[in-house]
Protein backbone atom coordinates (compact mmCIF):
# COMPACT_ATOMS: atom_id res chain seq x y z
CA UNK A 1 0.00 0.00 0.00
CA UNK A 2 1.44 3.38 -1.00
CA UNK A 3 2.30 5.62 1.96
CA UNK A 4 2.37 2.87 4.60
CA UNK A 5 4.99 2.03 7.04
CA UNK A 6 5.25 -1.56 9.01
CA UNK A 7 6.88 -0.84 12.06
CA UNK A 8 8.41 -3.90 13.87
CA UNK A 9 8.96 -4.97 18.03
CA UNK A 10 10.74 -7.92 18.80
CA UNK A 11 9.32 -10.30 21.08
CA UNK A 12 11.08 -13.84 22.28
CA UNK A 13 8.83 -16.35 24.06
CA UNK A 14 9.50 -17.33 27.04
CA UNK A 15 7.85 -19.98 29.53
CA UNK A 16 5.11 -18.27 30.56
CA UNK A 17 4.11 -17.63 27.32
CA UNK A 18 3.85 -21.33 26.49
CA UNK A 19 1.33 -24.45 27.20
CA UNK A 20 2.75 -27.78 28.52
CA UNK A 21 3.55 -28.63 25.16
CA UNK A 22 5.90 -25.83 25.01
CA UNK A 23 3.60 -24.40 22.07
CA UNK A 24 2.65 -20.73 22.73
CA UNK A 25 -0.21 -20.39 24.17
CA UNK A 26 -3.36 -18.88 21.48
CA UNK A 27 -4.39 -15.51 23.78
CA UNK A 28 -0.66 -14.99 24.44
CA UNK A 29 -0.29 -13.54 20.77
CA UNK A 30 -3.18 -10.80 21.86
CA UNK A 31 -0.35 -10.03 24.27
CA UNK A 32 2.50 -9.76 21.82
CA UNK A 33 0.58 -7.76 19.62
CA UNK A 34 -0.36 -5.31 22.51
CA UNK A 35 3.27 -4.86 23.51
CA UNK A 36 3.64 -3.76 19.93
CA UNK A 37 0.91 -1.49 19.47
CA UNK A 38 2.81 0.11 22.40
CA UNK A 39 6.05 0.38 21.49
CA UNK A 40 4.45 2.03 17.61
CA UNK A 41 2.84 4.69 19.60
CA UNK A 42 5.79 5.43 21.68
CA UNK A 43 7.86 5.43 18.43
CA UNK A 44 5.45 8.13 17.43
CA UNK A 45 5.84 10.32 20.76
CA UNK A 46 2.96 8.90 22.47
CA UNK A 47 3.20 7.86 26.23
CA UNK A 48 -0.38 5.95 26.47
CA UNK A 49 -0.15 7.06 30.56
CA UNK A 50 -0.03 10.93 29.20
CA UNK A 51 -2.31 10.54 26.94
CA UNK A 52 -4.90 9.49 29.48
CA UNK A 53 -3.84 11.94 31.99
CA UNK A 54 -3.10 15.23 30.27
CA UNK A 55 -5.61 14.29 27.28
CA UNK A 56 -8.39 12.75 29.05
CA UNK A 57 -8.07 9.97 26.36
CA UNK A 58 -7.59 5.95 25.54
CA UNK A 59 -7.15 4.07 23.38
CA UNK A 60 -9.97 0.70 23.37
CA UNK A 61 -10.02 -2.43 21.32
CA UNK A 62 -12.97 -2.63 19.37
CA UNK A 63 -12.47 -5.51 17.61
CA UNK A 64 -9.84 -8.15 16.85
CA UNK A 65 -9.32 -11.02 14.42
CA UNK A 66 -6.47 -13.21 14.16
CA UNK A 67 -5.55 -16.06 12.22
CA UNK A 68 -3.29 -18.86 13.38
CA UNK A 69 -1.29 -20.35 10.66
CA UNK A 70 1.90 -21.76 12.59
CA UNK A 71 2.82 -22.35 15.75
CA UNK A 72 5.89 -20.53 18.10
CA UNK A 73 7.75 -22.30 20.28
CA UNK A 74 9.66 -21.60 23.94
CA UNK A 75 12.38 -19.46 22.92
CA UNK A 76 11.23 -18.47 19.71
CA UNK A 77 11.97 -15.08 18.75
CA UNK A 78 9.21 -13.53 17.39
CA UNK A 79 8.99 -9.86 15.06
CA UNK A 80 5.42 -8.23 15.63
CA UNK A 81 4.40 -5.97 13.37
CA UNK A 82 1.82 -2.90 13.37
CA UNK A 83 0.57 -1.42 10.50
CA UNK A 84 -1.99 1.26 9.58
CA UNK A 85 -4.83 -0.15 7.53
CA UNK A 86 -7.26 2.41 7.44
CA UNK A 87 -7.70 5.66 9.88
CA UNK A 88 -10.95 7.32 10.51
CA UNK A 89 -11.52 10.27 12.77
CA UNK A 90 -12.00 8.51 15.86
CA UNK A 91 -10.52 5.05 15.00
CA UNK A 92 -8.06 3.35 13.63
CA UNK A 93 -7.85 -0.60 11.58
CA UNK A 94 -4.29 -2.25 11.96
CA UNK A 95 -2.82 -5.26 10.26
CA UNK A 96 -0.95 -6.79 12.92
CA UNK A 97 1.92 -10.11 11.95
CA UNK A 98 3.40 -12.01 14.21
CA UNK A 99 6.57 -13.72 12.38
CA UNK A 100 9.73 -16.17 12.99
CA UNK A 101 12.55 -16.29 10.93
CA UNK A 102 10.52 -14.45 8.21
CA UNK A 103 7.92 -17.20 8.62
CA UNK A 104 3.98 -15.87 9.03
CA UNK A 105 2.66 -17.20 12.26
CA UNK A 106 -0.52 -15.54 13.36
CA UNK A 107 -1.69 -12.59 11.21
CA UNK A 108 -4.77 -10.46 13.03
CA UNK A 109 -6.80 -7.33 11.84
CA UNK A 110 -7.45 -5.13 14.97
CA UNK A 111 -9.63 -1.80 14.88
CA UNK A 112 -8.81 0.42 17.86
CA UNK A 113 -11.42 3.29 19.10
CA UNK A 114 -10.21 6.58 20.78
CA UNK A 115 -12.41 7.67 23.63
CA UNK A 116 -12.67 9.92 26.09
CA UNK A 117 -11.16 8.25 29.67
CA UNK A 118 -14.00 9.12 31.69
CA UNK A 119 -17.31 9.03 29.22
CA UNK A 120 -15.70 6.33 27.25
CA UNK A 121 -17.46 7.73 24.08
CA UNK A 122 -15.85 8.20 20.87
CA UNK A 123 -12.99 11.32 20.28
CA UNK A 124 -10.65 12.37 17.73
CA UNK A 125 -7.74 10.35 17.13
CA UNK A 126 -4.59 12.66 18.34
CA UNK A 127 -2.64 13.67 15.51
CA UNK A 128 0.44 11.08 16.04
CA UNK A 129 0.53 9.24 12.88
CA UNK A 130 2.19 11.14 9.73
CA UNK A 131 -0.08 12.60 7.56
CA UNK A 132 0.17 10.23 4.35
CA UNK A 133 0.50 7.20 6.54
CA UNK A 134 -3.13 6.91 6.32
CA UNK A 135 -5.20 4.71 4.04
CA UNK A 136 -7.95 4.05 2.23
Amino acid sequence: MVGTQVFAWPVRVYYEDTDAGGIVYYANYLKFMERARTEWLRNYGVDLRQLAAQEGMMFVVRSANLDFLQPAHLGDALDVSVEVLRRRPASITLRQQVTCSGEVLCTGKIQLACVESLSMRPCPLPPFIPEGESVQ
